[in-house]
């Protein structure tokens, strides 16, 4: 049986945004509905963290957001701080543990946080329905907002697009929220995948196919972008958080640099081993420092790329200046990324310019709003997208 619920707040999306705004705008009374077109409500924040939710960082700042206009995140961050999150998470009695540089864990499970969220909503009377069909919404002359779906129409006077973006399709992440930008008139910055990890071409995994399976820290740039974090070589290229990183600023025909040797001064460090050991192979010295089949793989087996084999007796001063200037800044050259179907997150979405940055209320649609992952606004790795999910939700769940 269908239904017709007049409302003041209609929320489209039920994961982290979507949750924490309804449950914000229903403290201040509001009649809020989130319509999740899922069986499951908050099935990101189930899957992060391997199943522990990395729910916020520590050290969460506009620096660590990527956007067009670099500056739209400051205002919802400063208002709504990692420190306002753990008051909350403190509040429901959930423990939790930094794991590095800021992360912020569940000790026990992710399910908590979504538990958290549904508490706070059914606390503030929000109503939360899961497997809804949305066929079609609009905005009638008076400004009042309809969605049509398979279980009924809800009309309200505010649309809160909280759909998230194209990554993970697995999980029902779909284009819908861009769509329904550009259908009220609303400009959105192409979307690709980001914190992802990259493919290589055909060449350069057979060089590195013997490494698929092997990490180490490394310090990785792209573009604007530089990381000190772990790499893993994989069956198809490169991951790891280094690289997931730099996939941030990656743009189609751009290298990847490597630094294999972070904070080490490798000139110096080569000369004093040809001092000390002039007769070894240049293979047998790197594998001091790095895994033995990634120094035997860049002497031998890296293509063009190659090292070779020399004995260290061999090398002049500029020839271990040229090697340490290789292994400062090894160039790869991805022929694409994994895709949606890996990637933690979309880079781009709706445009900024067409939202205020303290309400995220869109300029010129009185009553809708944009928040989470579908604006954008990108974090790092590590926790910063849930806190932009929870301090863009704030923003819009004050003002609704």
């Amino acid at each position: 049986m269908t239904q017709s619920i007049d409302t003041d707040v209609i929320v489209l999306g039920g994961g982290a945004a979507g949750l924490m705004c309804a449950a914000v705008a229903g403290a201040r009374g509001r009649r809020v509905h989130v319509l999740e077109k899922t069986r499951r409500v908050g099935k990101k924040i189930l899957m992060s963290g391997g199943g522990r939710c990395n729910f916020t960082n520590l050290y969460s700042e506009p620096a660590n957001f990527l956007s067009a206009n670099p500056h739209y995140c400051k205002s919802a961050l400063a208002r709504y701080t990692p420190a306002d999150f753990i008051a909350l998470v403190e509040a429901h009695g959930i423990a939790y543990h930094e794991k590095e540089r800021g992360q912020l864990f569940c000790d026990e499970s992710s399910k908590q946080i979504v538990r958290m969220l549904l508490d706070e909503c059914e606390n503030a009377g929000v109503n939360v329905h899961t497997e809804v069909d949305i066929r079609r919404f609009s905005r009638t002359d008076d400004g009042t907002f309809r969605v049509e779906t398979g279980a009924g129409v809800w009309t309200g006077a505010a649309l809160v697009v909280a759909t998230g973006g194209l990554s993970i399709p697995k999980m029902g992440a779909s284009g819908f929220g861009f769509d329904l930008a550009s259908q009220f008139g609303l400009a959105v910055r192409e979307p690709r995948p980001a914190l992802v990890p990259f493919t290589l071409p055909t060449r350069d995994r057979k060089a590195f196919a013997e490494l698929s399976g092997l990490g180490l820290d490394v310090e990785a740039h792209c573009n604007e972008g530089s990381f000190d974090a772990g790499m893993l070589f994989t069956h198809r290229g490169l991951s790891g958080p280094a690289m997931l990183q730099v996939s941030s600023y990656w743009q189609a025909g751009d290298a990847v640099g490597v630094d294999f040797l972070p904070g080490r001064d490798a000139a110096g460090w080569l000369a004093e081993r040809r001092t000390s050991r002039p007769n070894a192979r240049l293979s047998t010295v790197l594998a001091e420092c790095l895994p033995k089949r990634l120094a035997a793989c860049l002497c031998r087996d890296a293509g063009a790329a190659s090292l070779g084999e020399p004995r260290l007796k061999s090398l002049s001063d500029d020839d271990l200046a040229a090697l340490a200037a290789r292994l400062a800044d090894w160039r790869f050259q991805p022929d694409g990324t994994e895709g949606y179907r890996t990637a933690e997150v979309t880079i781009g979405g709706v445009d900024t310019d067409a939202l205020s940055s303290a309400t995220m209320a869109a300029r010129d649609v009185p009553g809708l709003y944009f928040i989470g992952e579908v604006v954008d606004v990108t974090g790092h790795l590590g926790g910063h997208n849930f806190q932009w999910a929870w301090a863009s939700a704030n923003a819009a769940g004050q003002v609704v």
